[in-house]
């Protein structure tokens, strides 16, 4: 049953050579996704320090960002 499984009528080579690439740039993927938000994370945070939620309140009272932040939720 397992070797059925594996072999797949002799597509088995086929199939999970693909799908361990696929596995492979997902995680690929996700590794340089991670890396990138670290890196911003830490910029932002060395231009702004870091944002509590009393700063937080305050930016989403200002005008402007109540604007910006309209116009980004309908995308």
């Amino acid at each position: 049953m397992i070797n059925e499984l594996l072999l797949m009528k002799g597509y088995g080579l086929y199939v999970w050579s693909a799908f361990l690439f696929t596995l492979f740039s997902f995680l690929v993927l996700f590794l340089i996704t991670k890396t990138q938000y670290v890196k911003e994370k830490s910029k932002f945070i060395s231009k702004f320090g870091s944002l509590n939620s009393e700063r937080a309140a305050f930016a989403k009272s200002q005008s402007i960002h109540k604007e910006i932040l309209s116009n980004t939720s309908n995308i």
